[in-house]
């Protein structure tokens, strides 16, 4: 895309998106995630039946009488998106390839959390990391993300999802939210999965490609997998027993993935980018709703 076409994609994404967090995502991103706490807000003085432990001591000796501190929520948290932008990411079998479906999700988020007054960051990655933007907070901020989603150009090739989130565990010194957008198509991250999950609220999004499932039945097809510097190879999918192994194999790195994240303690929400990438960001605040209530 050239520029002219990356800020209309933007602009299509924030008004899509902008009226889809004012109707449903926002409220339900507040419910979902809570502050780090409570923090000291000021002292009154102390009326019979407080809770004696929330004495001031130190108040109380200058003013000759009892205080009780006072405490709010601190709700401010910070989101950080981690993309995957390796050149997997390009691919798409229906009308918008895995990039594009992961700006939208990054832009629903980046929303949600600017409307609850939460900071935003953004880092990219393939096997390196490829651009970082600091969190902060408005909505320029929040569009800019989006636009490098768009229009960056990553100088690598391959995926290394343990140096992402290596990277964000050393970057994030508070807990905070980190939403993890690929393919997991990646070498082994189970350590690191564990470790950001332990310190961050861990959110990986999954973004499978219905190809990368199943393939189709038809002639004989040049299948490449040179995005991320494999060999070229010919398949026949006429065949019945190659495309049977090939979904074996899927089912197989599939099942993989989902060990590692259930391993970590992970809620996961599954993305097919030629669907409409909403419908399961509001099934998991659903289903996280439901499983904060029972605890």
């Amino acid at each position: 895309m050239n520029t002219a076409e990356i800020l209309k994609k933007v602009r299509q994404i924030e008004i899509k998106t902008g009226r889809l967090v004012s109707e449903t995502f926002a409220g339900q991103y507040q419910s979902v995630f809570k502050g780090h706490g409570i923090e000291f807000s000021a002292v009154r003085e102390y009326v019979p039946g407080d809770d004696v432990r929330s004495i001031d001591w130190n108040v109380m000796a200058r003013a000759g009488k009892p205080f009780i501190k006072q405490y709010i929520e601190e709700r401010e948290l910070t989101l950080m998106i981690l993309c995957d932008v390796s050149a997997s990411q390009s691919f798409g079998s229906g009308e918008k390839p895995k990039s594009e479906a992961a700006a939208e999700l990054a832009a629903m988020f980046a929303f949600s959390a600017l409307k609850n007054s939460d900071k935003t960051g953004l880092l990219l990655f393939t096997d390196k990391i490829e651009l970082y933007i600091p969190p902060r907070k408005g909505k320029n901020h929040s569009l800019r993300i989006i636009r490098e989603l768009l229009a960056y150009k990553p100088r690598n090739r391959g995926t290394d999802l343990a140096m992402a989130l290596g990277t964000v565990n050393r970057l994030m010194k508070r807990k905070g939210i980190v939403i993890l957008i690929s393919d997991f198509i990646a070498p082994d991250f189970s350590r690191e999965a564990r470790l950001t999950a332990r310190r961050h609220d861990l959110i990986p999004v999954v973004i499978t490609d219905r190809f990368e499932r199943a393939l189709p039945p038809a002639k004989a097809l040049l299948v490449t997998d040179q995005l991320e510097g494999g060999p070229a190879f010919t398949a026949d999918l006429s065949s019945p027993s190659f495309r049977s192994a090939y979904e074996t194999a899927a089912a197989a790195r599939r099942a993989g993935v989902e060990t590692v994240l259930r391993s970590a303690g992970t809620d996961w929400i599954d993305v097919d980018p030629a669907l409409p990438v909403y419908g399961p960001v509001v099934k998991f605040f659903r289903q996280r709703r439901k499983s904060l209530r029972m605890r």
